[in-house]
């Protein structure tokens, strides 16, 4: 991505957290993105996938994290892919 872009996710408690998207595909007619914790280039963060499961209905986008290792390890490797060029280092 060329541009660093920003989202918050609620907790269930409804505590906000941010997340800073790296790079997004899309599969199967599913959206995904990989994000990490860390905005700060210099620093290094903890990387997560989260699925886009959203409803038409749904005012706005949700989300929920990866959790099956068999579509993590497929994901991951996508996304490995698709940051070959780019300056970002995903270890696993």
């Amino acid at each position: 991505m060329t541009q660093e872009e920003k989202i918050t996710l609620q907790t269930d408690t409804g505590e906000p957290v941010d997340f800073y998207v790296l790079e997004e595909t899309r599969i199967n007619g599913m959206n995904y993105l990989l994000v990490t914790d860390s905005g700060d280039e210099d620093e290094d963060g903890e990387c997560y996938i989260l699925k886009d499961v959203s409803r038409q209905e749904d005012g706005d986008a949700v989300y929920e994290f990866v959790e099956n290792e068999d579509e993590m390890d497929y994901l991951f490797r996508i996304f490995t892919e698709l940051l070959e060029d780019a300056e970002v280092e995903i270890c696993r």
